[in-house]
This record gives C-alpha cells, sequence and structure tokens, in this order.
C-alpha cells in the first residue's frame, strides 16, 4: 500500500538534513582538506547503510538478484555524483561558504528539469524555463556579492563555478538512475551508488603523493565533533531521504522541495556561523525561490 506523501515528506526532510550538515560541514573544511572530508563522509555514510541493510533481510536478497547492468550504471552515477560532485561541493564551499553556496544551489531545480527532459522525456513548460531564468538570475546576481572574508573577486567566481559544476553532475547521476530508483529498493540502490563512489574517490587519493596527509582524516581529532556528526546527517539521512524522494514522487517535484534548503541553510548559517545575512543575499534567495515556486505551483 503506498502512503500518500511519502516521497514529497522525504524530500522535504532531506532537505533539512542536508542543509543542517553543510554548516558542520564548513566548520570541519576549515581543518580538513575537501578530499578527505569527502572520504570521511563516505565511509561513515558506507557503514551505517551496511549495518541498515543487514537489519533488512529482504533487501540483501533483492541485492543480490539486481541486474548487472543497472548495478553499473548506479556505480558510474555514483562516482560522478558523490565522489566527484562533493568533492567540488567542498571546494566550493570552503571558499564561498555556506549562505553563498546554498544560492548557487538553487541551480538543481533547473538542472533535474533539464536532466529529465534529456534522460526521461519529461515535458518542459513555460513555467519551468521561466522559473529557471530566474533561478539563474539569481546565481548570476550572486557574483557580484562582495567576496568573504580573506577571499577575492576572482575566488568568489571560482568557488560558484565549483558549485555550479557540482550541482550539474548531481542533477544528472540522480536523474538518470531515477529509473532504476522507481523499481528497486532503497537501501541496495542508495548502498551501490555510495560504494563505487567511495572505492574511487580512495583510489584515487591512495595513488596520490599527498595520501598520507589525505587519509589522517581518519585518526580522531577535535574535527571529528562536527565533521562525524555531519557526515551521518548527510551521507546517511539525507542521502537516503533524498533518493527516497526521487523514488517516490516526480524528480521535478522533489527537486523543488529540496530546494527549500536554501532558506534552511542560510537560516542556520546566520545563527551558528554567524555569517552575515546581506541585502544581497536575501535578494538573490528571493529571486531564486520565487523562480521554483513559479514551476510548482504554476
Amino acid at each position: 500500500m503506498s502512503t500518500p506523501y511519502l516521497g514529497e515528506t522525504c524530500a522535504l526532510l532531506a532537505a533539512l538534513t542536508w542543509s543542517f550538515s553543510l554548516v558542520l560541514f564548513k566548520k570541519s573544511g576549515e581543518s580538513i582538506p575537501p578530499l578527505s572530508l569527502c572520504l570521511f563522509k563516505n565511509v561513515v555514510g558506507l557503514v551505517l547503510l551496511t549495518i541498515t541493510l543487514l537489519l533488512v533481510g529482504t533487501d540483501q536478497e533483492a541485492l543480490r538478484e539486481m541486474d548487472p547492468r543497472d548495478i553499473a550504471i548506479l556505480a558510474v552515477t555514483g562516482v560522478l555524483g558523490i565522489a566527484v560532485a562533493d568533492t567540488l561541493l567542498f571546494y566550493s564551499l570552503n571558499i564561498i561558504g555556506v549562505g553563498l553556496l546554498t544560492i548557487v544551489e538553487c541551480c538543481y531545480t533547473p538542472s533535474i528539469i533539464v536532466c529529465a527532459w534529456m534522460f526521461l522525456s519529461e515535458t518542459i513548460a513555460l513555467a519551468d524555463y521561466i522559473g529557471g531564468f530566474l533561478v539563474l538570475s539569481a546565481v548570476f546576481f550572486t557574483c557580484g556579492h562582495k567576496p568573504p572574508a580573506g577571499r577575492t573577486r576572482r575566488e568568489l567566481l571560482k568557488g560558484i563555478f565549483l558549485g555550479i559544476l557540482a550541482i550539474m553532475m548531481m542533477a544528472a547521476g540522480i536523474v538518470f538512475a531515477k529509473p532504476i530508483i522507481e523499481r528497486e529498493p532503497l537501501l541496495p540502490v542508495t548502498l551501490i551508488r555510495l560504494v563505487a563512489g567511495t572505492v574511487a574517490l580512495a583510489a584515487y587519493m591512495a595513488a596520490s603523493p599527498q595520501r598520507k596527509i589525505w587519509f589522517a582524516v581518519f585518526k580522531p581529532t577535535k574535527a571529528w565533533r562536527t565533521c562525524l556528526p555531519a557526515s551521518v546527517f548527510s551521507t546517511y539521512l539525507a542521502m537516503l531521504l533524498w533518493v527516497g524522494g526521487f523514488k517516490y514522487t516526480q524528480a521535478a517535484v522533489a527537486a523543488i522541495l529540496n530546494q527549500t534548503s536554501t532558506i534552511m541553510a542560510l537560516g542556520f548559517a546566520t545563527v551558528i556561523l554567524k555569517e552575515p545575512f546581506t541585502r544581497r543575499k536575501l535578494a538573490a534567495a528571493i529571486l531564486a525561490l520565487s523562480g521554483i515556486m513559479i514551476v510548482l505551483l504554476w
């Protein structure tokens, strides 16, 4: 029996858990390199997902019976959306901060809509074009924001570019895998993508001369006080809820509800990190969210 609004609920809760984890990751990024932070969160999520899968016997059988082609698609999208995109997102987060990144993340909804049109043949309506234009306008408006303390204008633009690239990769990965996500159990699908992303990232780091520095993140330090809970919130809870949103509702609807993380993260960043809530940030957020609401309600 289907549960009404299950996908929508998952998408909203994913936005909440992700926005809070972003604030914690920002604090962690002050002492942990982006690659290390990405691998750490993936390993934590992998351990928790494996334990959960072992407790759910029926999903183990589904994992063993999954089509090898589906596994390959999930693995490739996991490398793209988790290993590469998440690392780029952490680089962007370190450069521009939570407040500006959440506005850049508004590119997520237009990216999902375009990818759903390309890969799933979903229709792009007039409202989608208008909403997408408003969101992109908000991002360009953000480019004129005063750089964060200690950053140059060039670094600001670099951070915004890396954030946009990361969001586009995430969108392409999740939408391309959506047909598989819809017909397979949630846990195995999420686990396969996470394993692929973790293995790819670990292999790259192990082959680097800087591997000792990067792998040092697994030695307990004070930074674990923020990066450990952030990893649980993002790579375990938020990821399950995020994939669940795409499994139980339309891609465009899930994307729009995910985008409420913009307001949530701006609030968390202002209260917890004491990031300034400027008029330009407010204007960009209103512009972006207006575009999202047009897509949702028109």
